[in-house]
């Protein structure tokens, strides 16, 4: 089949990847004309919202996906008149709202953090005092990677998050949540109803960016708490007859003498969390978002090593001779031009427990890796 994807950047390129050896090729839109996936099949440069453009990108296309959730969906309107478009429009709507993410967390049984949505200067003064500091106020719209967030910690911050952000106009605060660690649980669903889950990793953030996804051996979430995601995903996943690869972000948090999870956001689409999934599962994420939207029957999500990592490489890029002398090690660059806080490539580690470990620990100090 052709498959059109909806962005051009990294994910695209992975999802093109695996989707070659299935027998399938891509054609890519995106308005840079440095896309990443540009190399990985045909390439159209253009507006998501050109009417033109999106008829040229269509043409003789079997079916349209997207590697980013904030692709317009007016695009995918445009699009889904003649062509079909996974994993659909409903949930990547709700995606791109934080609001309405939460409204739909609660309703599959899954509790966010508190929050309120804000529009006026006076609704974050409210807001304070009814969430209480620290508090986070972010855009409903747009934000990833730490971007489009403010932390208050005192009433004087107020003034100082209300200049930076109001002018977004629709806004959302969070209560600050003092979290143990992050995690994120990837599905796939198939056209027929089938899901498979891949196991949850420990991830760690720094500067509002993913630096590290532990998964396997050394990084087991408690059986409940994955039970608990599972089912809620599941729920929303056959209750909007969802196909391919869907995400959910969890905030791990004490609560008495266990833990409990806080859903923060979800990602209809491919994730970074999941790069690991590559070298370390025997079919990888993206060769599962292949096979579910071409109707194909879904691989199994195993680990092929006790344990596995994802390491992020954002800035500056290693000495490949470098990352290749640590066992268990592959290296995945992405071909962008270096700058502060982009990601330029990510390392995948497989192995025992304490293999990973020591990988993880060689990799400190690299250009590029920042994990402390």
């Amino acid at each position: 089949m052709l498959i059109g994807v909806l962005g051009g950047g990294q994910l695209g390129m992975m999802l093109a990847q695996a989707g070659k050896p299935l027998g399938h090729t891509f054609r890519f839109l995106d308005p840079s004309p440095e896309s990443p996936a540009s190399s990985e099949g045909e390439f159209v440069q253009g507006d998501y919202s050109d009417t033109r453009t999106l008829e040229t990108f269509g043409r003789g296309l079997d079916l349209v996906t997207w590697e980013f959730e904030n692709v317009p969906s007016s695009a995918v309107q445009v699009l889904s008149r003649r062509l079909p478009c996974f994993p659909g429009i409903a949930l990547l709507e709700i995606a791109q709202d934080r609001l309405s993410e939460k409204t739909a967390y609660r309703e599959i049984g899954l509790a966010p953090a508190r929050h309120v949505p804000i529009s006026s200067r006076a609704d974050l003064q409210d807001g304070v005092g009814a969430i209480g500091l620290p508090c986070v106020l972010k855009t409903r719209r747009m934000g990833y990677d730490g971007k489009g967030q403010f932390v208050l910690r005192g009433r004087d911050d107020v003034e100082a998050a209300w200049r930076e952000l109001g002018r977004a106009g629709q806004l959302i605060l969070e209560e600050f949540l003092e979290f143990e660690f992050e995690t994120s649980l990837i599905a796939c669903r198939g056209k027929g109803g089938g899901i498979v889950f891949y196991p949850m990793p420990m991830n760690t953030h720094k500067g509002g960016i993913l630096r590290l996804s532990r998964v396997g051996a050394g990084a087991e979430i408690e059986p409940e708490l994955e039970h608990q995601a599972r089912a809620a995903m599941a729920k929303l996943m056959d209750g909007m007859d969802y196909v391919g690869v869907l995400t959910f972000e969890f905030f791990v948090v004490r609560r008495g003498e266990g833990r409990a999870i806080i859903a923060n956001e979800m990602a209809p689409r491919v994730h970074n969390s999941g790069h690991w999934t590559i070298e370390g599962a025997r079919t990888s994420q993206f060769a599962n978002h292949c096979l579910a939207i071409t109707k194909a029957e879904l691989g199994s999500t195993a680990l092929l090593e006790p344990a596995a990592a994802m390491i992020n490489i954002v800035g500056e890029q290693p000495d490949p001779s470098a990352v290749k002398s640590i066992p268990g090690a592959t290296l995945h660059l992405y071909g962008k031009q270096p700058r502060p806080g982009r990601k330029l490539g990510h390392m995948t580690v497989t192995g025992t427990a304490e293999s990973v470990d020591r990988a993880i620990a060689l990799s400190r100090g690299l250009p590029g890796v920042m994990l402390d």
